[in-house]
């Protein structure tokens, strides 16, 4: 290249070690060098609104459109991104279709004394940000209280640390890249608790018109992984998915086939409605398109009723 390439990133410590990863994988599969590629860190609207639902403030865009609004003026070359945290529908002039390896797309409970979800005392208060989640813990323990914790992964082990929660759930890759684990008190399976859409994956997003930058993409883009996020993606684009639309995505991939499971709750979280499908793995796109018209399908009927 005949400069720099520039990696945009939010700055919290979780999201620079994904930008980090997609630079080891630049430097690892072109003949760009360490000094080549330089990161940037950004400040979003996200980050700085930590005591209410972003679904209140602007939805997932809060996390994403400072750094796509750099992309567009050209300060940053690729933005870096967790996929679940953007918002379905493509940014105009803008281009995500290059993703690292998926991380481990599973939910996780951390409590102060180890206990399991289906141990905690009756009543106990569950912290989390998330209507979804909130929604697939009362499917399990009616009981318990959610209350609404906001913050990157450090402040939320401390304010359970303090008592203000009893327990929090939080997304598996997140806690590995920090080197956390050993705070975990439970492991759910991707049938317990459906994850969100895009949960583990990183994406990487650049301008549609730039070839070059494209090209480097290409070159780290991992195949499952960009079959498996269009799929779930496509889910969303159906449903209109933001943060106030609690829905649960998550997709395998076995030999020459997808398994999907989508799951979309209604808005009081009372109703719950499910879809599972396995399609031929180059139909990706096609079936999450089937899914989510599907799932909207079910759910308008239900309330026509």
């Amino acid at each position: 290249m005949s400069k720099k390439l520039i990696i945009g990133s939010r700055g919290s410590k979780l999201a620079l070690l994904y930008a980090q990863q997609a630079k080891d994988k630049i430097i690892e599969n072109t003949n760009l060098g360490n000094d080549d590629i330089l990161i940037k860190s950004i400040t979003t609207k996200g980050d700085k609104v930590q005591n209410i639902r972003l679904s209140e403030v602007g939805g997932k865009g809060l996390f994403s459109s400072n750094i796509e609004k750099e992309l567009q003026l050209k300060n940053i070359d690729i933005a870096v991104h967790a996929l679940k945290d953007m918002p379905a529908n493509e940014t105009e002039g803008l281009r995500t279709d290059s993703f690292l390896e998926r991380n481990d797309p599973r939910e996780i409970l951390i409590t102060k004394d180890k206990k399991k979800l289906k141990d905690l005392d009756e009543k106990s208060i569950v912290g989390t940000s998330s209507y979804r989640r909130e929604f697939q813990i009362k499917k399990i323990r009616q009981d318990l209280n959610c209350k609404l914790i906001r913050g990157n992964v450090d402040s939320r082990i401390r304010k359970l640390n303090k008592g203000m929660y009893d327990a929090i759930i939080l997304s598996y890759a997140g806690i590995k890249f920090l080197k956390f684990e050993n705070e975990i008190s439970e492991i759910f399976s991707a049938e317990e608790i459906i994850p969100s859409a895009g949960q583990g994956v990183i994406a990487l997003q650049c301008r549609e018109n730039d070839d070059e930058t494209i090209s480097i993409l290409n070159k780290i883009n991992h195949e499952e992984t960009h079959k498996r996020a269009h799929l779930e993606r496509n889910i969303l684009k159906v449903l209109d998915g933001d943060c106030e639309t609690a829905i649960g995505v998550h997709s395998v991939v076995d030999g020459d086939k997808i398994i999907v499971e989508a799951e979309l709750f209604s808005l009081d979280g009372k109703q719950r409605f499910y879809e599972k499908k396995v399609g031929n793995l180059n139909e990706f796109k096609e079936i999450g398109k089937e899914v989510g018209i599907l799932l909207k399908t079910k759910s308008n009927n239900s309330y026509k009723r």
